[in-house]
């Protein structure tokens, strides 16, 4: 939606993080898409990824994933972690979820390649709670939310590394979203050139499930 003459209008000081379709459908979801630029410090960025990166060896990049909303990714799901990310993942909780809220107990580690994307979707209930928040490694992308019914109402978030994202509510249901492939990425006139994109994404329980209960697909988040 670059070129659009489309003001980015800010919801932060300094650059904006978050521009869309006009204040009408940035006043609905300023509390539902929010981002939190410069979340984490670089060594933090750096102990999740030197964390991350031996598993996420091991695996082979893929191109069909089994709802078709990715292209060239590769992901799972991870319990264990050192006390650094356990500490990290903590103030993630913290900052994105409320008291009354049960997370999923293994995180969703989503590591899309230069050249991958994720297509337009909206998460199933089945595999996501009401809120999910993700922590953005190694490379800036742009994420694009679209109103499902009526797709003139969108929003676009700049998600530079470090940087939190939380889609709840209406956000999540109401409106697709999907991250930019390269060619595409753009924040208003300001070319975002993709490479390399980790997201460490925690989720909240779906509706009616336990704790314990895992091994159903994750969401494309």
């Amino acid at each position: 939606m670059a070129g659009t003459g489309l003001l980015a209008l800010r919801t932060l000081p300094g650059p904006s993080w978050v521009r869309g379709s006009g204040p009408s459908v940035l006043n609905r979801l300023r509390d539902a898409a929010v981002v939190q630029p410069g979340f984490l410090s670089t060594a933090e960025e750096e102990t999740l990824s030197r964390e991350l990166e031996p598993e996420l060896r091991r695996r082979r990049y893929e191109y069909d994933h089994w709802d078709a909303a990715i292209h060239g990714f590769r992901e799972t799901e991870k319990s264990r972690w050192s006390e650094a990310s356990r500490a990290i993942l903590q103030r993630v909780r913290a900052a994105a979820f409320g008291p009354g809220q049960t997370l999923l107990s293994s995180v969703h580690v989503l590591d899309l390649e230069a050249r991958g994307y994720i297509k337009p979707h909206v998460d199933s209930i089945k595999f996501c709670g009401a809120t999910i928040a993700g922590l953005s490694l190694l490379s800036p992308s742009v994420m694009r939310l679209v109103h499902t019914q009526e797709p003139g109402e969108w929003l676009e978030l700049l998600l530079e590394p470090g940087s939190l994202y939380i889609l709840r509510g209406s956000a999540r249901y109401d409106f697709s979203h999907e991250i930019l492939r390269d060619e595409e990425s753009f924040f208003g006139e300001r070319r975002i050139p993709r490479g390399r994109r980790i997201s460490v994404i925690c989720r909240s329980l779906p509706e009616g499930m336990g704790p314990g209960e895992s091994g159903q697909p994750p969401a494309a988040c």
